[in-house]
C-alpha cells in the first residue's frame, strides 16, 4: 500500500520567512496507525491545523508557544489522511503546507467488552468502569493513554490492571451523587502488543444516581440503608452461619453487580450435585449479586424466624420477602454494600470488590503509576440515563445458595 504524494515535498517551507514542517511528510509506504502526526513552526506561530480522513477529524494539541502541534490519539488503520497546516511568520506573512499519507491495514485486532457500566445506565456511587480485552495486552501503558474519562464534577481516579486482559477505573472516593460521566476508549490503531492493534474506538455515557450506601452488620443482624446520607430503612437480616470459611459472608465493601429475579441457586459451588445427599437447588427471588463467590442479598422466607437474631445462611444476606422487594426495587448496579463483623475478608478481585484495595496500592496497579483527574464534560455529553437495574434472568447457577 503506497501513500499519496505530499502537496509540499517534505512538508516544509525553506525561505526566509516562517518554516513550517509536517511529519509524516507523505509519500512512501503505508505507516503504522500508531504513528503520531506532528506540525512544527520556526520563525513564527501555528495558526491552524486540520487533519481529516473523509468526514472524520483528528484531534490534536497545540503547545503554549504555538510552535508545535501533535495528534492526541492513534489513527485508524487503512485510512488516507490529509494534513493542512498554516503558520504566521514574524514578518507577517503566512505559510501553508499540505501532507497526505496512508496508514497500514492491520490483521489482528484486540476487541473489548464492558462488564460495566452500560451506555445510558443510571448507576450507584461505587460503579467501576470494567474493560475486558479479547487478547492479552502487552503494552498496557499505550492502552491507558488512550482511555479518557470526563465528568461534570471533578473526580480523581485511577486505572488498575488485573492480569493482562482486564483494566478497571475507580475514583479515589465514591462518585459524587448525580454526576454525569462520559468515557471514551480511543483504541483503534493502538498497538496492544506485537502485531495486534485495538480493533475500534468505544464510547459510553452514564449517570450516577442517588448515593445509596448499605451497611450490613453480622453482629447486630441488621442492615442499614442510607440514601443521600439519610437513613432510609433498617432491615433485619441473617448472614452466613460460619463454622467454615465457605459459609462465612465476606467482610468489606461490596458493590451491587446485577439484579436477578428469579435466580436458581444450587449446591454445585460446594462440589455437591443437586439431588445428592446435602445438595440443593433453590429458586430465589429479588436477588442482588454482590460478589463472584456467590453472595447475594435476596428474599429468604424460610429464614424469617432467624432474621435479626441469628446467622443461618450459606453466605448470602437473607431478608424477608417484603424487605427484599424494597431493597431490590431501589438498588442500582454500583451501589455499595458494606459488610462488617465477619472474619472472612473480601478480595479486591472478587466481583467488584475493587474498593477493598488501598488507594496507593490501587494506583500502583496502573501501567502509568499515576492517578488521573476527570476532564470537564461537554454539554452535549450530558446523560439521559435509563433504568438502574440489570434486568432479570436465570443466572447464578453456581451461587452459594441460601
Amino acid at each position: 500500500m503506497v501513500a499519496g504524494a505530499a502537496a509540499c515535498s517534505g512538508g516544509e517551507e525553506q525561505d526566509d520567512g516562517v518554516r513550517l514542517s509536517v511529519s509524516p511528510g507523505g509519500g512512501g509506504t503505508a505507516l503504522r496507525p500508531d504513528s503520531p502526526i506532528a506540525v512544527k513552526a520556526q520563525g513564527g506561530t501555528i495558526e491552524n491545523v486540520t487533519v481529516s480522513a473523509g468526514d472524520a477529524r483528528v484531534e490534536g494539541d497545540l503547545n503554549a508557544e504555538r510552535t508545535g502541534w501533535r495528534s492526541r490519539w492513534t489513527l485508524e488503520p487503512g485510512e488516507t489522511y490529509t494534513v493542512d497546516a498554516t503558520a504566521l511568520g514574524e514578518d507577517g506573512r503566512t505559510r501553508t503546507v499540505r501532507s497526505r499519507f496512508t496508514t497500514a491495514e492491520v490483521e489482528k485486532t484486540n476487541d473489548v467488552t464492558f462488564e460495566g457500566p452500560r451506555d445510558k445506565e443510571t448507576v450507584g456511587v461505587g460503579m467501576p468502569i470494567v474493560m475486558q480485552f479479547e487478547r492479552p495486552v502487552k503494552d498496557r501503558a499505550a492502552v491507558e493513554r488512550a482511555l479518557e474519562v470526563r465528568a461534570d464534577k471533578s473526580v480523581q481516579g485511577a486505572w488498575h490492571w488485573f492480569g493482562d486482559q482486564e483494566v478497571v477505573f475507580r475514583p479515589k472516593k465514591y462518585w459524587p451523587a448525580h454526576t454525569n460521566v462520559a468515557f471514551k476508549a480511543h483504541l483503534s490503531g493502538v498497538r496492544t502488543g506485537g502485531d495486534v492493534y485495538g480493533g475500534q474506538n468505544y464510547s459510553l455515557a452514564f449517570k450516577v444516581g442517588d448515593s445509596q450506601i448499605t451497611t450490613a452488620d453480622e453482629d447486630s443482624h441488621k442492615m442499614v440503608v442510607k440514601v443521600n446520607g439519610e437513613k432510609a430503612r433498617t432491615i433485619p437480616l441473617s448472614m452466613g452461619k460460619g463454622g467454615v470459611e465457605k459459609y462465612t459472608t465476606t467482610n468489606g465493601v461490596h458493590v451491587a453487580m446485577s439484579k436477578e429475579d428469579p435466580t436458581v441457586m444450587t449446591s454445585s459451588w460446594m462440589g455437591i450435585a443437586p439431588g445428592s445427599p446435602g445438595g440443593y437447588s433453590l429458586t430465589v427471588y429479588k436477588s442482588v449479586r454482590i460478589s463472584d463467590s456467590g453472595e447475594y442479598v435476596h428474599s429468604a422466607p424460610w429464614s424469617v424466624g432467624s432474621q435479626g437474631s441469628a446467622n443461618v445462611s450459606h453466605g448470602c444476606i437473607n431478608l424477608s420477602p417484603s424487605d427484599a422487594k424494597w431493597f431490590f426495587d431501589r438498588t442500582q448496579r454500583g451501589d455499595p454494600v458494606v459488610v462488617t463483623g465477619t472474619d472472612r475478608e473480601l478480595e479486591p478481585d472478587n466481583g467488584w470488590g475493587y474498593w477493598q484495595a488501598d488507594w496507593k496500592d490501587w494506583v500502583k496497579g496502573s501501567a502509568l503509576k499515576r492517578p488521573v483527574t476527570t476532564a470537564p464534560l461537554a454539554d452535549s455529553a450530558t446523560v439521559t440515563a435509563q433504568g438502574g437495574g440489570a434486568g432479570t434472568g436465570q443466572g447464578g447457577q453456581d451461587a452459594e445458595g441460601d
